[in-house]
């Protein structure tokens, strides 16, 4: 790690700060509800993905944290053990049937996938008719640095039920597709990261200190990060800023990191419950995430 990655590394750091002891009373979701978010009602039914828990571990589980537990969905073969360790990220909608699906497929491909409720202490997303009302009531009150423990503290729940640590991965869509990028900076143990349609370019504020842009040079995981060339919420002048930060960097990870556009693609284009997905996109997007991972050791 050269001068200035260590620079920057230690200054991202210091942004996580240790666990605040917390009132066990303040956690607001303490159980993954069913079905999907009010705010995207309708879902397309015509679309939607469901994949089978046949022959897998699947189900809610606890995830133990320095201020209390947040619930979590965890799907894993049901026969073996030290599986690779996929974290995978929500959208602004919570942990629902979505996300949940997307850690079966995963575990169909042989990985102990791990969606944690990551809003558990904020609000429950998912009651809420309009995205709006999320990002201002929920969304907007989640720190950073408590996102990043709660992701560490799901690592560690791995590696006591059959995951091998030692090939970790991430992804995440949309708000979880950042965070993807913000984790990729901050986990040094990390091999590699997908991140969906996730905002690279933002104002810093108390509770999101740093973007993706901002930790470029931080990376100590590649990413593959998969956009949408119509997305109306993340220009492609940001993408385009994001890329010339990549090749001009000096450390070895971000130097490695792609970011792929599909061009007729809007926002969400992997999300098959909404008007915004494009199977052929999507079907692309996940293979490009297997051999993403498979490259970089997960």
């Amino acid at each position: 790690m050269n001068d200035v990655t260590e620079n920057l590394q230690a200054e991202f750091d210091s942004l996580v700060p240790p666990p605040l002891a917390q009132d066990r009373r303040t956690f607001l979701v303490t159980a993954l509800g069913a079905g999907f978010a009010l705010a995207v009602q309708p879902v397309m039914a015509q679309t939607v993905i469901t994949t089978s828990a046949e022959g897998l571990t699947a189900g809610e589980i606890s995830i133990a944290t320095a201020d209390g537990a947040i619930p979590a969905y965890r799907a894993q073969p049901a026969a073996g053990n030290n599986f690779p360790v996929i974290l995978v990220v929500q959208e602004i909608f919570g942990v629902h049937e979505h996300i949940k699906d997307v850690c079966r497929r995963l575990a169909k491909l042989g990985y102990l996938a791990i969606a944690p409720e990551l809003y558990a202490r904020q609000g429950d997303p998912r009651q809420y008719t309009t995205i709006p009302d999320i990002l201002a009531k929920v969304v907007s009150k989640v720190p950073d640095a408590q996102v990043m423990r709660d992701l560490d503290a799901c690592v560690t729940w791995a590696q006591s039920n059959g995951g091998d640590s030692a090939r970790l991965g991430i992804t995440g869509f949309c708000w979880g597709g950042r965070i993807t990028w913000l984790y990729a900076a901050h986990n040094p143990k990390l091999k590699a990261g997908v991140a969906w349609y996730g905002k690279l370019v933002g104002t810093a504020g108390d509770l999101t200190p740093k973007h993706p842009l901002d930790l470029v040079d931080a990376l100590r995981a590649p990413v593959l990060g998969l956009y949408g060339g119509l997305d109306q919420g993340i220009p492609q002048e940001n993408v385009e800023k994001m890329n010339k930060a990549l090749a001009e960097t000096r450390g070895p990870a971000s130097k490695a990191s792609v970011i792929y556009v599909y061009p007729n693609a809007p926002h969400a284009f992997n999300a098959d419950y909404r008007p915004s997905y494009r199977k052929e996109e999507a079907e692309d997007g996940w293979k490009r995430m297997q051999a993403w991972l498979r490259q970089h050791g997960v």
